[in-house]
């Protein structure tokens, strides 16, 4: 169960044009040697892999927030090639991989937005599959103690009402020829990640979260997500 223990929280997934991202990131990737040893893990000693924003931007804060809810915005550059596949990477989570997302061609031009946790300062990368390779963007991230940090909001209320969705659509609404629009989907659930204390005994709690996800419209499978 800890192989997805700092997981994403949340989506919000943009069906609309691409957007054209900036040439430099404020934050890019650094020299990681934890990532050396990722990188073994997900792909073979020969596959190609393409640092590049061509193809699509990773948009991260370079300072944030609220570590244990860390924006990350994707937005496809290049519309011509169809990104059937993304893995999102943490270097230095204590579960790098936190989330292997697989999308249709109903989610082209790409435009997805995620939260994740973030345990110390760390690279945040994302891998897109395309037909002609593999290619990899990101930035840097300053945050700490969102692997660990206490859920927020009523434990006990979050249980009771676990499993609960809320799909929230934004408007304006667009053409009828392409009903196509921005969209959140909200699910109850306390997402332990296994790393965090009870207040007041301070032992571990339990790993309990949500490892596979799939969203459909109608009878098309949109994405779904480990």
């Amino acid at each position: 169960m800890l192989k997805q223990a700092c997981a994403a929280l949340a989506f919000s997934v943009v069906l609309t044009s691409p957007v054209l991202a900036e040439d430099t990131p404020k934050n890019p990737l650094t020299d990681s040697e934890a990532w050396t040893e990722i990188k073994s893990w997900l792909f073979d000693e020969d596959t190609a892999l393409t640092e590049t924003r061509d193809i699509l931007a990773v948009e991260a804060p370079y300072r944030a927030h609220d570590a244990a809810t860390v924006p990350i915005v994707l937005k496809q550059v290049d519309a011509t090639q169809m990104i059937s596949r993304v893995t999102a990477v943490v270097d230095e989570n204590p579960a790098p991989v936190v989330g292997e997302f697989t999308f249709s061609e109903a989610m082209a031009p790409l435009d997805f937005e995620m939260r994740v946790r973030v345990e110390q300062y760390s690279n945040v990368r994302v891998i897109s599959e395309t037909e002609s390779g593999y290619y990899m963007s990101g930035g840097f991230v300053k945050a700490s103690g969102g692997c660990a940090a206490p859920a927020s909001g009523d434990a006990a209320e979050a249980l009771a009402s676990m499993g609960k969705m809320k799909l929230r659509s934004f408007e304006p609404a667009v053409a009828m020829s392409t009903p196509r629009r921005e969209a959140q989907i909200m699910i109850r659930h306390p997402n332990y990640s296994g790393l965090q204390r009870d207040q007041i005994t301070q032992l571990f709690i339990q790993p309990h979260f949500i490892d596979n996800l799939e969203v459909w419209q109608g009878d098309e499978l949109l994405f779904s997500v480990t």
